[in-house]
């Protein structure tokens, strides 16, 4: 089971977001590579790196910064936001992320979507961001009119590598994580699933792990939560990898 440290770009900064709204960020830091490094020194196996410019305005700004990153780090980034043609995929690509994530598109454009997978296979994944089990696109700001469980098999048969489940109205809000869905989704995904929104504390590690044991669980990401330290990433990957000695 993978921690995702999260490093969420907006305006040139490191930030968190309640709920996925723009107006309610919180700056963590205002260097964004240095961030990204603190986590790798604290023992992240990957990095989970978001692009709210290109997610709320449809383009980015931020692939200077996404190619410090990486070449700042040692370890592999997954990168979403605002990815919505193959030119933007190419680019991430050129700019060192590992694999990219992918919203709108996989929603709304599923034969451009099942194309760019056959073009980069094995590294495309489809973030499932949702309230009440109802996906939302293009930012959290528009009704996909989907549920997840209508597009997970479309998904796969699409040659989406994995998804990233967020519960919305979880997010930022470090409320603990939601074990119903989530443990229904490990159990029924065909794909590796990564659980965001609520993740909180060592509890919500604890409660998760059984589902990549037992289930299609990959891992969990957190951002505000180990940012204000009521989860401490260290400590939570010391305590995973004593359940796997």
């Amino acid at each position: 089971m993978i921690i995702f440290p999260a490093v969420d770009l907006q305006g040139g900064k490191a930030v968190r977001l309640k709920q996925g709204k723009a107006g309610e960020s919180t700056v963590f830091s205002d260097d964004p590579v240095a961030a990204a490094l603190h986590w790798q020194a604290e023992g992240a196996e990957w990095l989970h790196l978001i692009d709210l410019d290109g997610a709320f305005q449809g383009k980015s700004v931020n692939a200077g910064l996404v190619s410090a990153i990486s070449k700042a780090l040692d370890i592999p980034i997954e990168l979403g936001g605002g990815i919505r043609d193959e030119e933007a995929a190419r680019m991430w690509f050129d700019a060192g992320v590992t694999r990219i994530i992918i919203g709108t598109m996989a929603l709304e454009e599923p034969a451009r979507f099942a194309r760019l997978c056959g073009t980069f296979p094995g590294r495309v994944g489809v973030s499932l961001d949702a309230v009440d089990g109802h996906l939302k696109t293009r930012g959290w700001v528009a009704d996909a009119g989907l549920t997840v469980d209508e597009v997970l098999p479309r998904l796969a048969d699409d040659g989406a590598a994995f998804i990233i489940y967020t519960d919305i109205a979880r997010d930022g809000m470090q409320s603990g994580v939601n074990m119903p869905m989530l443990s229904r989704l490990a159990a029924n995904s065909p794909l590796p699933v990564v659980a965001a929104g609520g993740v909180a504390t060592l509890d919500d590690i604890k409660a998760l792990y059984p589902l990549s044991i037992n289930g299609s669980l990959q891992g969990a990401i957190s951002g505000r939560a180990i940012y204000e330290g009521t989860l401490n990433l260290r400590q939570a990957m010391a305590w995973i990898k004593a359940q796997q000695s």
